[in-house]
């Protein structure tokens, strides 16, 4: 069996090839090499530490060791500061299982940057001589933009709050009788959300008794306000979350129609939907991009777009984002945003209202191309907007616009 260490190694070399996302790769290395809970554990916090502190850690590794590093010795340096000076973990064992990942050539290098930290750990985690972007591990056009957006002091904020581990937050299931234990809530939450510490109870989730969501993804689908006997779309649906919601606050399922453009993301909404006892929900594929089949045309009562995004605003759990997002990624996808209303819009019936939502926090895909998309269309108008910040909120970013014919 692999150690936790050496599969984050393993891990964040296939990440950096491009070949998955880091919550794919942790969960096929778990199952593949049999980890037991606690080692689970460490290999999740060690691969989302590296990433999400990924710059700063090479900002100390440029200091304990001046020179070119081969990939492979690098992710190990990476590794081991960060169980040393992120997860503080014990010394002795920080350094010792950080040479053991190492070849014979490189293991007395390892040993001396790693024991080089240990000795100037206060030097090294004083950071407020360093540029923000890396001390707070994002690119610095993220920053520079951010910094433009929201002020100095709030884009500092929102990289901080980026790199905080994300709580696991269910929100209860009206749709199923609760079994004993569930929380009716937590404190500081919405109504019918409560926070899991440790593991997922496993009977609340095959039972159907709870989802794991974010606070902020109630946003939408409250604007959007789905009544029972409504004719309601989802028209980005997979996994489900919001298609539950939706579903939730109508009694059920029927009148639902789901839709995604991936045919093989269906599968896990239909089994999510079907955990969720909501199985009158129809569901089928299509690409919004393209125009909508003439029998949806002015079907639909309510529509909720959740479109795609630049994820902005779910840093602190999509954690290795912030490094694959480029600028020019901003304007591919508001051009995919603007075709997705474009397509959907018609499918409204007179007197029927649209959301728009993304987990963006870019005006540039939200405020910005609801203004462009209304000026060309004066039959709808803009009648509620939701905005949730994470540095001001303490949830995830999101933003929902009520659109009304």
């Amino acid at each position: 069996m692999k150690s936790p260490r050496r599969a984050a190694v393993s891990i964040l070399r296939a990440w950096a090839k491009g070949h998955a996302y880091a919550e794919s790769l942790i969960e096929r290395h778990a199952s593949r090499n049999d980890l037991s809970a606690a080692d689970r554990a460490l290999l999740n916090a060690i691969v989302l530490g590296v990433l999400r502190h990924r710059r700063l850690l090479d900002h100390w590794i440029g200091e304990l060791r001046r020179g070119k590093l081969d990939h492979e010795t690098r992710d190990i340096l990476r590794v081991g500061l960060c169980q040393l000076l992120i997860l503080q973990l014990p010394d002795h064992a920080a350094v010792f299982e950080t040479v053991e990942l190492g070849k014979a050539p490189v293991r007395g290098l390892l040993n001396a940057v790693m024991r080089r930290a240990a000795a100037s750990r206060s030097k090294l985690l004083d950071l407020s001589e360093l540029p923000p972007a890396v001390a707070f591990s994002h690119p610095d056009w993220l920053f520079n933009r951010w910094q433009k957006a929201f002020g100095r002091e709030q884009a500092i904020a929102l990289m901080a709050f980026n790199n905080e581990p994300a709580p696991t937050i269910a929100r209860r299931n009206p749709l199923v009788d609760p079994p004993d234990g569930l929380p009716e809530g937590g404190e500081g939450l919405p109504p019918g959300y409560f926070a899991i510490d440790g593991p997922i109870p496993g009977e609340w989730l095959a039972s159907g008794a709870v989802y794991i969501t974010d606070p902020a993804t109630r946003h939408c689908v409250e604007l959007l306000d789905p009544r029972p006997g409504e004719q309601v779309l989802d028209a980005c649906a997979a996994p489900g979350g919001k298609a539950f919601l939706i579903a939730a606050a109508q009694g059920g399922g029927a009148g639902l129609s789901c839709t995604d453009a991936n045919p093989r993301r269906l599968p896990r909404l239909r089994e999510n939907l079907a955990r969720l006892r909501i199985e009158a929900a129809a569901i089928e594929a299509h690409d919004w991009t393209q125009p909508a089949p003439d029998s949806w045309r002015g079907k639909f009562d309510a529509i909720l777009l959740d479109v795609p995004c630049s994820n902005t605003g779910v840093f602190r759990r999509r954690v290795d984002v912030r490094w694959r997002l480029q600028p020019g990624h901003l304007e591919e996808l508001t051009r995919i945003q603007s075709a997705i209303l474009e397509h959907a819009a018609p499918c409204l019936r007179p007197g029927g209202r649209l959301v728009y939502s993304t987990c963006s926090v870019e005006a540039e895909e939200n405020e910005d191309l609801l203004a462009a998309f209304l000026s060309d269309h004066p039959d709808l108008r803009l009648a509620g907007t939701r905005r949730a910040l994470p540095q001001r909120d303490g949830t995830d970013g999101a933003f929902a616009a009520l659109l009304e014919t």
